[in-house]
């Protein structure tokens, strides 16, 4: 784990509008319930007991891999350099492939994230994800979860969603399988509560991998 100033100078070059996001979203950790903190802290552990040789690496799992699976490697790539981990690598797939849905990229660029679209004429783009200047930006297109660059074997499976759980019952090569659910923002899309969900589901999945690195990093 990095000393509190190292952690300080790390955080320092995250770009300002998301530091302040970042405050923002620490501000829930108090309100999280034993249920969440238990599936959450079983991810933290394993991250803790990777051997010195192991990198930890956690695959974020939904049906379409269009919103809560890409939210959560996002969240937790961030949250994972801003706890001092920056050797845990996250990732994002889905039973079917389809795109990242653009309203969820709107929810990321609202927190303060810098998105640019490389192909944004095809139908499942890829975007450049930055947090920092200083960090190489992540790489977000939708992919079924086994599809590279996502890894084979050695991973924990987080399921976040109900149908991708049951469509999965048994995820291959993954060392730990931990359903950790969230609600699908997309129940209010074309609605006038449409970008205050996806706020509020952005969030809350910020605001939960913050702590899972914290937890990971004792």
């Amino acid at each position: 784990m990095s000393s509190m100033s190292n952690l300080n100078e790390i955080r320092g070059r995250f770009y300002p509008a998301l530091q302040q996001y970042l405050e923002q979203a620490a501000q829930g950790l108090e309100t999280l319930s034993s249920d969440r903190r238990l599936a959450l802290d079983q991810v933290a552990t394993y991250i803790r007991h990777c051997r010195a040789d192991q990198v930890p690496r956690l695959t974020f799992i939904c049906t379409h891999n269009s919103r809560r699976s890409h939210l959560g490697q996002i969240w937790a790539r961030v949250a994972a350099v801003y706890h001092g981990l920056p050797h845990i690598e996250t990732f994002s797939g889905g039973t079917e492939a389809t795109a990242f849905n653009p309203r969820a990229v709107a929810a990321l660029r609202r927190s303060g994230l810098q998105i640019t679209s490389v192909d944004p004429t095809v139908a499942n783009p890829r975007y450049h994800v930055s947090f920092s200047d200083a960090w190489p930006a992540i790489e977000c297109f939708s992919k079924v979860y086994d599809a590279p660059p996502n890894p084979s074997q050695g991973y924990v499976a987080i399921m976040t969603c109900a149908e991708a759980d049951q469509a999965c019952p048994l995820v291959p090569g993954c060392d730990l399988r931990a359903p950790i659910r969230y609600e699908d923002p997309k129940v209010a899309d074309d609605t006038p509560a449409e970008a205050e969900r996806y706020d509020q589901r952005c969030q809350q999945i910020c605001t939960e991998m913050l702590y899972l690195m914290a937890a990971g990093s004792r």
